[in-house]
């Protein structure tokens, strides 16, 4: 950031050196950490950084699961072999996966629709590589995302000449995301079910989470449950503690970094 004031809370996905972005950090507070904890949680990452390829994965496997059970977002902080940091705005998220995930699209749509996990996958899956840029400054370059273009499941629920813009609600039953109608078109607009062409983790937002590839990770919320067509464009979670709405990367919040898309 330069001269704009961050929120006061840190962003989130599950974001790196992730979702939802700020992939956020937890506003809600648990118990104070003791001192071994925490010299032996940064041990820890400081080990991921040299360590094996195979032990870097098991570190991040650790570090994510450690994540979603860690209100005072200390993890958040750690390196890992696969850039990501963990974040969440809450103290827990409820896993899902085939036999009880939703993603449900309403709204102002012809035709509302409910897709199950083996749904999203039997439809025509789009693959880009990109780099992915936090707005607080760490990027990992490079990462492959698949999944089902946000435009197409658009055109089969039927939008209303009087849309305007999409809202995002996610299970973790806080975080809200949203785009204008013509963002949420463009083809670099994903509703992601694979990252580093690996099914998406819990930890990084997973079993499906939106990818916005050309704007800074918060717009790319994580543990994506619903689809909401709108009139107009109502700020998220994270845009209501100070950061842009419209987040295009290296033309917004105060940052110059590079483009991603």
């Amino acid at each position: 950031m330069t001269t704009e004031q961050p929120p006061e809370e840190q962003p989130p996905e599950e974001q790196p050196p992730e979702e939802q972005p700020p992939e956020e950090q937890p506003h809600e507070r648990g118990a104070p950490v003791g001192r071994r904890v925490v010299l032996g949680t940064l041990g820890l990452g400081a080990l991921g950084l040299v360590a094996a390829p195979a032990l870097q994965s098991g570190l991040e496997s650790f570090l994510g699961g450690a994540a979603g059970k860690d209100p005072t977002g200390l993890t958040g902080l750690l390196p890992n072999g696969g850039g990501f940091r963990y974040y969440s705005v809450t103290s827990s998220v409820p896993r899902k996966d085939e036999s009880d995930y939703r993603l449900t699209i309403d709204g102002l749509v012809d035709r509302p629709a409910s897709y199950t996990l083996d749904e999203l996958r039997a439809l025509p899956q789009t693959r880009m590589v990109r780099d992915v840029q936090c707005v607080t400054g760490w990027r990992v370059p490079d990462t492959p995302f698949e999944g089902v273009r946000l435009s197409r499941l658009l055109d089969a629920a039927g939008v209303r000449p009087s849309a305007g813009a999409i809202r995002f609600t996610c299970f973790d039953g806080a975080y809200t995301e949203s785009l204008t109608l013509d963002q949420a078109r463009r083809a670099d607009v994903l509703v992601a079910l694979r990252m580093r062409d690996k099914d998406l983790s819990h930890s990084h937002g997973g079993p499906v989470r939106l990818y916005v590839a050309p704007m800074y990770f918060y717009k790319s919320a994580k543990w994506l449950s619903g689809i909401t067509v709108t009139e107009k464009v109502r700020a998220g979670y994270w845009e209501e503690r100070g950061y842009d709405v419209d987040a295009w990367v290296g033309r917004s919040n105060g940052r110059d970094d590079e483009p991603t898309s």
